[in-house]
């Protein structure tokens, strides 16, 4: 079957996301191309794509470039194009330019030129002269000038893909369709849905996030009600595969129609966007699942005629760029916090701003910042784990008060004698250092550890990690929200600099500055460098190579220390499975604890060189200690009971090109952890770990006996702050019966 190159237009901010979701679908090689995203694949992922996709606004054919210096060179490259060979008989056509040069000054005159070639062509292999329709062509033709060259493709969506038909009639500022689909999505609101979560907008205007919410929760393609198409006009459309196609997406709306739903609710103080939403809801005969009413904001409650143990609260209140007056903003959105406080604790929570300062009015503490584009505007997608840990506090004021007179200054009593002179934000972040490190001080030596954190964003200002290898410290420095001023960041981040050498007592050129972001597909196996400064830590009876410079990951994930020491205890007599192994570090203690044998399996050519190099630095001979590159999910489906202890630590998420098909944790686990189950001896016993924040375990895996949630048992001194820094779960099966 053909695989024909697409290309998938989105908003700013948008194509991650985008690649994720055309990869669900079906396309081959996606990859974010400038503020687009290009993939591969038959026709039938196309279709899929037209009728699937949430996010994308066009998809395009490309058909290449051609030299386009002035309006001749213009007209010659696209006459060489076989046009005839694309537009259907009697098909209308319409051309999108856009761009300038020195000689192409103004669009009309770029598609006028366009218009005449693609018409000259078409008469000259004696064709009738398409006709022109700049409103709803049957096949629009889009031309992009970039200097002296002209990049043409076929546009075969019609009209943007965000432009659903649902909304008539919408508010002042009206989010975009697919950019609510990306708030929901970076929520995480599928996963939730699928539990039987709710979605709750206290100011929903005219209702599109709860509509899009709805859409992901009842399996509708959002252009299943879309009646014009832009590929009618082109030759090479498949009437035959698209209305396979879409009926298969009118099955699948059917079947989850008798389905559960969520609870799905939306309030706001306006009447009139609340008829607007009642609108399009009932366009999509949403009626019974999306119910919408006019209510404040202070007035909004969670529901109480089911038990709802668990939901997402979403909103996009004004931001003062288009709407709202700013000196009131920050109240309405500390009454935000407040309702999310009071109301839903428990739950999770997303809020779109275009003010980072607005954002920290509610009082709440975001856990994850995402940069999107509402249009032409940057705004800040804030999420919000709405735990008994984070407390409402009201936004404190720009400036602290004036110390008493005479007073000295704020920590002078703690700055060391002979210290450099630092200023008051970088002292207080010095002495916090300070003293979390005389803190782990006794328990690091009593466990023989070398390695941990001393430091984790302890001071919302401050927003680093700091690490400390032996003599040598990692600072990871959290990425910031878009509207942070970079100016402001660089000046903690230099507070940073300055503190650390002294209250440490290291020197600057053993500190080593990253930043930390999320990590996609194989970018965390990605080399960033090439010093190839492996040394070892000390955790236990292991000894245990890092790399501070060469790759995003240092090759040890602190968090898990706990867990693999407990695997150093139970390994004695055993043999041993790591799946998804890394560097090999519990294969390590697992040897060192006394294995029988170990089994060590990844895809990464990269990490198990570095196993490997961490078992010669054990002294451990490979005889004993397999190491396998594989794809664990082919590899388990081969593997049989042969383990009596086994860890599962796989990645939230992963599209390798190596793998058969992508990987998500969250949709995924349940059939990953069973297949591992089946590795185990009678008797045995396999831990589950994962570093997904919001991991919710399957039901049916946490009702299986034996199994026993463990993540409060594997958190040391060091990440105590962080409860929610990784999930794990032991899983013993009983013994058959008889």
């Amino acid at each position: 079957m053909e695989r024909e190159h697409w290309l998938a237009v989105c908003p700013r901010g948008v194509a991650p996301l985008l690649v994720e979701e055309l990869t669900a679908l079906g396309a081959e090689d996606a990859r974010e191309q400038g503020g687009a995203v290009s993939f591969r694949g038959p026709r039938a992922v196309f279709y899929r794509a037209c009728l699937w996709s949430r996010l994308a606004n066009r998809l395009l054919l490309p058909l290449g470039e051609c030299p386009a210096a002035d309006g001749d060179a213009l007209y010659a490259g696209l006459r060489c194009i076989d046009w005839p060979a694309l537009i259907a008989p009697g098909a209308s056509i319409a051309i999108d330019f856009h761009g300038q040069n020195d000689a192409i000054r103004h669009s009309r005159f770029g598609a006028q030129r366009s218009k005449d070639a693609i018409v000259d062509r078409c008469r000259e292999a004696g064709l009738a002269r398409p006709s022109v329709d700049l409103e709803r062509p049957d096949l629009r033709i889009s031309v992009q000038l970039r200097h002296d060259r002209a990049h043409v493709a076929l546009d075969l969506t019609g009209g943007s893909l965000h432009q659903r038909g649902y909304r008539q009639r919408s508010g002042a500022a009206p989010l975009k369709e697919n950019l609510a689909a990306a708030v929901l999505l970076r929520a995480d609101w599928p996963a939730l849905a699928a539990r039987g979560g709710a979605l709750i907008d206290p100011m929903c205007g005219a209702g599109t996030l709860l509509i899009e919410g709805a859409l992901m929760a009842l399996d509708r393609a959002p252009g299943l009600e879309r009646r014009h198409w832009g590929f009618g006009g082109w030759r090479g459309h498949d009437e035959a595969q698209w209305r396979a196609v879409l009926g298969d997406a009118r099955l699948r709306a059917e079947r989850a129609a008798d389905g559960p739903v969520p609870e799905i609710r939306g309030y706001d103080a306006d009447p009139r966007v609340i008829s607007a939403a009642q609108e399009a809801v009932g366009r999509l005969g949403l009626g019974k699942v999306v119910r919408v009413s006019c209510k404040a904001l202070a007035e909004v409650k969670r529901p109480t005629h089911r038990r709802l143990p668990e939901g997402l609260v979403v909103c996009n209140p004004p931001y003062g760029e288009r709407l709202g007056d700013r000196d009131s903003l920050p109240h309405l959105y500390g009454r935000l916090g407040r309702v999310l406080h009071e109301e839903f604790s428990g739950w999770q929570a997303a809020v779109l701003t275009g003010d980072s300062e607005l954002g920290r009015a509610t009082g709440l503490r975001s856990h994850r910042q995402y940069a999107l584009y509402n249009g032409a505007l940057p705004v800040t997608l804030l999420l919000f784990d709405l735990s008994a840990d984070n407390r409402w506090n009201p936004a404190a004021p720009a400036r602290a008060a004036a110390p008493a007179a005479g007073a000295p200054p704020a920590a002078a009593a703690e700055t060391p004698a002979g210290a450099p002179t630092l200023g008051e934000g970088a002292t207080m972040f010095a002495n916090r250092v300070r003293k979390n490190e005389k803190r782990l001080r006794s328990w690091r030596r009593r466990e023989g550890i070398t390695a941990y954190r001393v430091y984790d964003a302890d001071m919302p200002e401050y927003a680093v990690a700091v690490d400390c290898y032996g003599d040598r410290v990692q600072v990871a420095e959290y990425a910031a929200p878009k509207g942070v001023d970079p100016a402001a960041a660089a000046r903690r981040l230099e507070d940073v600099r300055a503190a650390l050498p002294g209250a440490l007592g290291v020197p600057a050129a053993h500190i080593v500055y990253k930043t930390r972001e999320r990590q996609r597909g194989s970018e965390q196996y990605r080399r960033r460098g090439d010093r190839g400064e492996f040394f070892p830590v000390r955790e236990g009876a292991a000894s245990l190579l890092v790399n501070l410079h060469d790759y995003l990951d240092t090759g040890l994930f602190l968090d898990h220390r706990p867990l693999r020491l407990r695997l150093g205890r139970e390994a004695k007599g055993r043999d041993f499975l790591n799946l998804f192994c890394y560097t090999g570090s519990a294969t390590v203690h697992a040897a060192l604890g006394g294995a029988r044998s170990t089994t060590s399996v990844d895809l990464s050519n990269t990490y198990l060189r570095w196993l490997r190099r961490n078992l010669a630095e054990n002294g451990l001979a490979e005889g004993r200690h397999r190491v396998v590159r594989a794809d664990v999910l082919a590899w388990l489906a081969e593997a049989g009971p042969a383990w009596d202890l086994v860890l599962l630590d796989p990645p939230s998420f992963s599209n390798s090109a190596a793998m058969d098909s992508s990987f998500d944790l969250q949709r995924d686990h349940r059939a990953l952890v069973e297949a591992a189950l089946g590795c185990l001896r009678p008797g045995g016993v396999l831990y589950f770990s994962n570093n997904r924040r919001r991991f919710r375990l399957d039901p049916e895996l946490a009702s299986l006996p034996g199994c026993e949630d463990i993540t409060a048992e594997t958190l040391d001194p060091d990440f105590a702050r962080r409860p929610n820094v990784h999930r794990c779960f032991r899983f013993q099966p009983p013994p058959a019966a008889g």
